[in-house]
């Protein structure tokens, strides 16, 4: 069975940083992607965020994070972390990990096939 789980959500104010972690297990597929994205509240959209490849030599981010927030990972079996820094009010939302099967570090939510239940993260002005 699959799971993901994201941990290092939390209540914090402007400027300050945060670290999620997603660890992934049960995937018998080795070389997959890991996708962050969020959904801010009263939105159904869930916007992309970054997302990093089996083995960090594609790196994508979202245009509101570039420059504040860093994805990495050690290798494919470690956790995948998102490194969070001068956060914003509009940064508030639910922040999801997600897998893919590709090598591709997409941007596009429907190329990955599992998801984790989400952590909260709330930035105060």
């Amino acid at each position: 069975q699959v799971q993901l789980v994201e941990s290092g959500g939390g209540l914090v104010q402007t400027g300050d940083s945060l670290r999620l972690s997603c660890t992934v297990s049960g995937l018998t597929f080795m070389y997959y992607s890991v996708g962050w994205f969020r959904q801010a509240p009263g939105t159904w959209e869930r916007e992309f965020v970054a997302a990093i490849n089996w083995n960090g030599g594609r790196i994508n981010y979202g245009d509101s994070v570039k420059g504040r927030f860093t994805i990495s990972r050690d290798n494919v079996k470690n956790p995948v972390n998102l490194q969070m820094n001068s956060l914003k009010p509009e940064d508030t939302a639910i922040y999801y990990c997600a897998t893919s099967q590709d090598t591709l570090a997409s941007r596009d939510y429907t190329r990955y096939d599992y998801w984790g239940q989400g952590t909260q993260v709330t930035v105060s002005s």
